[in-house]
């Protein structure tokens, strides 16, 4: 073998050295000179170089009218009367943001509407009295919320079916009153059925599930007035004091009629036997889709296990035999719904509410993105925090969210904030629920206009008065985007919403790219769907 592979390398250099080579000197006077041919572009440079100055810069065609996508660069706008087809190919201004080149650059999606659309199409003669609501449940209504004239689209499309028996499972933008379109329902069930005999434990007749506990203060602020109003009482049971704590909560004379309840802490309950669900009536599961993560999903299906789901709306007849009707409300629809609710109820008794602009870029929200250095983050925040604090000053203005992906990067940026004398709000999961308690209500009621926080206040809390959202930290997740930006522009916002969002990591440049890809085009976010795709009964919001 060894001979045979010096043979081959004899041969092959034999080769080379007799090749004929290219000879590139001229032999005559009449022999063509060799062609070396330059690039353009490099002559271009070339000769601007040795020139000393540019060429000036190719003008830019600028079409009139109101954009859609306003950029750095002016060739990267697009105008609001044009939408991109799937199949076109779409200029991004985020393209080149994965080089650090790009660092400074910024685009922003504009507003195409100033109000919600929740709020659009509705009609000026649409009244609750026209969903079948009780009188004596409109006028605590009435009472309570003087300003609630009309119901949104939500609520229109929401309160028919719950109050002819159907589980319903209602997906919609945040902010388009889907609270008050399941409480509604439910005040005026329980409040139509006799009460049953007092069990020996706690037994509530409605259930409201909820992810946090700021969301359970929340809810149960807007459930108790009405619920006063018609003799129902409502209570809250949150976690994080310990059992004790939930002993005291659930100890409370005369018991709850409704009880707003964290997983955590009903699951404890439930384990100790503190309190039970035979004579549940009603079930909700609030932001729905945080409930189905797999941080909750083991927590709510004991619960939904305990609770005696109806089968349809035959089952709700008999007061004295309760079956929960069961309703599942969120801004994302959930994955894995369908598997859930095949463990307790038909999906042919399901009537599901979704809207046109269900995972959508908010269109009556502007948003901005700025490709930053890590290191420019802080500047850039304390930069727009000052400016908004001087324009707080000067005139009417709305609050700040300042959003970050963890507890300690809140903590941090709060001592800077600290050093740069900013006022401000912290709230996060690490804190002791003795610190927790109330923070949000008091951003609500205007002690403090910025809320630095984690995702912890990005699910269902109201926030009518924020007109400005930061993400400091790019959020993880499409769907934690549209619930941290579903924090302004909310319906009964008096101030327009803006979120400005800061981009450093390459994975951040992926979900940015996708959301212009989808603000370009006027489509849904990808990956963001549901496992429910075509249930038997469905209502679109138009």
């Amino acid at each position: 073998m060894a001979l045979v592979r010096r043979l081959r390398l004899l041969s092959l250099a034999a080769r080379l050295l007799l090749a004929p080579r290219r000879d590139l000197t001229v032999r005559g006077p009449n022999e063509p000179l060799p062609v070396v041919r330059i690039p353009r572009a490099l002559q271009r440079r070339q000769e601007e170089r040795q020139s000393g100055q540019r060429s000036p810069p190719r003008p830019v065609l600028v079409r009139p009218g109101p954009l859609l996508i306003s950029a750095r660069r002016p060739e990267l706008n697009q105008p609001a009367r044009l939408t991109l087809g799937p199949w076109e190919p779409a200029p991004l201004a985020s393209r080149g943001w994965r080089n650090r080149r790009a660092h400074g650059d910024h685009f922003s999606i504009e507003r195409a509407q100033h109000e919600a659309p929740a709020l659009r199409n509705l009609s000026p003669k649409g009244s609750f009295t026209d969903l079948g609501l009780e009188l004596r449940v409109l006028s605590a209504l009435q009472e309570v919320a003087p300003e609630v004239v009309r119901p949104t689209t939500v609520q229109s499309r929401t309160i028919p079916p719950l109050l002819r028996g159907r589980h319903v499972l209602c997906a919609a933008e945040t902010g388009s009153g889907k609270t008050l379109g399941y409480m509604l329902p439910l005040l005026q069930r329980l409040w139509g059925q006799p009460s049953l005999d007092p069990c020996r434990i706690p037994a509530p007749r409605g259930l409201v599930l909820v992810p946090s506990r700021e969301l359970a203060e929340q809810v149960r602020a807007v459930a108790q007035p009405l619920g006063s109003s018609l003799g129902l009482r409502v209570r809250e049971l949150g976690g994080g004091h310990g059992m004790s704590r939930i002993r005291l909560q659930l100890s409370k004379q005369p018991p709850a009629d409704i009880l707003v309840a964290t997983p955590g802490a009903l699951w404890k309950a439930l384990k100790t036997q503190l309190i039970s669900l035979e004579q549940l009536s009603f079930l909700v599961l609030d932001e729905a889709d945080t409930l189905l993560d797999e941080s909750f999903l083991e927590l709510v299906d004991y619960i939904l296990e305990g609770s005696h789901i109806a089968e349809g709306p035959a089952d709700l007849k008999d007061p004295f035999n309760p079956k929960a009707q069961l309703v599942l409300v969120g801004a994302t629809f959930p994955e894995g719904v369908g598997q859930l609710l095949s463990k307790v109820a038909s999906l042919d008794s399901l009537t599901t509410v979704t809207s046109d602009k269900l995972h959508c870029i908010m269109p009556h929200v502007r948003q901005t993105f700025m490709r930053l250095k890590g290191t420019e983050k802080v500047t850039g925040l304390v930069q727009i925090l000052k400016q908004h604090d001087r324009a707080y000053r000067t005139g009417p203005a709305g609050t700040v969210l300042v959003f970050c992906n963890c507890s300690s990067t809140v903590n941090w940026l709060g001592y800077i904030l600290d050093d740069h004398k900013i006022q401000h709000l912290r709230l996060q999961g690490q804190m002791p629920a003795s610190m927790r308690a109330g923070i949000f209500q008091s951003f609500q009621k205007g002690s403090r206009d910025i809320l630095l926080c984690t995702d912890i206040a990005s699910r269902g809390l109201d926030s009518t008065q924020v007109e400005l959202v930061i993400n400091y930290d790019f959020p993880l997740t499409l769907q934690d985007y549209i619930h941290r930006a579903g924090r302004v522009g909310r319906v009964g916002s008096e101030v327009p919403g803006t979120v400005i969002s800061f981009v450093t990591h390459p994975w951040d440049v992926s979900l940015v790219q996708k959301i212009e890809l989808a603000a370009r085009r006027r489509r849904s976010l990808p990956g963001v769907g549901s496992s429910v795709r075509e249930p038997l009964h469905q209502q679109t919001l138009l």
